[in-house]
């Protein structure tokens, strides 16, 4: 999992694999960490669920082949960090080539339902696509995504598009101690005003508000000829924005909660570790992993906000650091130095900034008596119960020197 961290923080997205463990051209700490050969055997047996078992689970579950994994990290997700009064939820598409075919940029892939936290980009709950689970097409699935996805949240807003959005949602949520704020289609939908479909009079940068109870509807005009309808159970008043544009209060903040998402799916593809794979289950793996090092992230600068504060490139910094500390165990249990000379360096400098516990390793004889490394083997790494009277470290029979009393005093 380290390296594959560190690929994408080295941008290795479409370089061969093989190019990173090259002598000349590579990164050293690939070969230090483990050969080209082991790194191709451990992905290439990488399974999450049992082959004996999947073919039968897969009649009622299609994501029985990752099922127990996925389970255990999305059940961490929500226990780790709590999200502030802004969520949007919002679809991620994994790149990965099967037979779903989509509008977005990558083509295909695998549609996942994200909640995000507004303040931070923290993906607070993930769920997956499954498509339909019979021939009988589902009716209200944006309504019952929204609501599994904010299913243990109170008192926040949530922000969606179009897809999700309907006045019978916010209705929903109000009753769940929740506001809604989204992008409602406008093509003949029953559920708004004649008045705020009607967008061929209408000049640029123009604005009508409609007024329920609880709920506040907009229609606003960015150009001739394109009309964008929003709701919100949040807003109550016809606010607009200062400037030329005069954009409706509710239309600048559904911007400002939905492009967090997008810096979301930003921030994970600059330095994502996703390649080439052969199964769907692999390409949904890496792509966790991505999420929960982006998480981790947003954590690591809750906790320690001044680290690295004045420096550029923090994100990058942090997964280098995260990838190498995930690798130098692997490092310090080689039996064997690489062969390259950059490489067997930086074993060498991991096994000395080791920490002084696992450098004198003690432990304890049938006897009683405590044994150490001898501070002259430092390759052999021998142990022994014999100490110097002078400085007291422990020394083999190899480096002991016989000196009767006398001479001793």
């Amino acid at each position: 999992m380290g390296l594959l961290i560190l690929a994408g923080v080295y941008r290795s997205r479409g370089e061969s694999k093989r190019s990173l463990w090259n002598c000349h051209s590579g990164r050293p700490i690939f070969r230090a960490t483990m050969s080209f050969n082991r790194f191709c055997e451990i992905n290439g047996s990488l399974c999450f669920d049992d082959e004996l078992q999947t073919p039968a689970r897969l009649r009622d579950d299609k994501l029985a082949p990752i099922r127990s994994l996925w389970d255990m990290w999305t059940q961490r997700l929500p226990l780790l960090f709590t999200p502030g009064r802004d969520v949007t939820v919002d679809e991620q598409l994994v790149s990965f080539k099967g037979r779903c075919r989509s509008e977005k940029a990558c083509g295909y892939g695998l549609k996942m339902w994200v909640t995000t936290d507004v303040a931070t980009s923290y993906a607070w709950k993930c769920d997956v696509n499954m498509g339909k689970t019979d021939d009988a097409t589902e009716v209200d699935q944006g309504k019952r995504i929204i609501l599994e996805m904010t299913k243990k949240l109170r008192g926040v807003t949530v922000t969606c598009n179009n897809f999700f959005t309907s006045y019978s949602l916010g209705q929903k949520l109000l009753k769940k101690k929740k506001t809604l704020v989204g992008m409602i289609r406008n093509n003949k939908n029953p559920e708004l005003p004649p008045k705020l479909l009607q967008v061929k009079e209408r000049a640029p940068f123009s604005s009508i508000f409609a007024f329920t109870k609880n709920t506040t509807a907009v229609s606003y005009v960015p150009k001739r000829g394109k009309n964008m309808v929003l709701i919100s159970t949040r807003h109550r008043q016809a606010e607009l924005t200062e400037g030329l544009r005069k954009k409706p209060e509710i239309f600048t903040y559904y911007n400002r909660c939905k492009g967090v998402f997008n810096t979301l799916a930003k921030v994970v593809g600059t330095y994502s570790c996703r390649t080439r794979a052969k199964h769907w289950s692999q390409t949904l793996f890496m792509n966790m992993i991505d999420i929960s090092a982006s998480n981790a992230y947003v954590i690591f600068k809750a906790v320690h906000p001044s680290c690295n504060k004045k420096k550029r490139y923090r994100r990058r910094r942090f997964l280098e650091e995260l990838g190498s500390a995930l690798v130098s165990s692997e490092m310090l249990k080689r039996e064997r130095l690489p062969r390259s000379p950059f490489a067997a360096a930086l074993v060498k400098e991991i096994r000395s900034s080791a920490t002084p516990d696992k450098e004198t390793s003690e432990d304890t004889n049938s006897s009683g008596m405590k044994r150490g490394l001898c501070i002259r083997c430092t390759k052999q790494r021998k142990k022994t119960i014999t100490t110097c009277i002078c400085c007291g470290e422990y020394i083999c029979k190899a480096h002991q020197v016989i000196c009767c009393e006398s001479c001793c005093k």
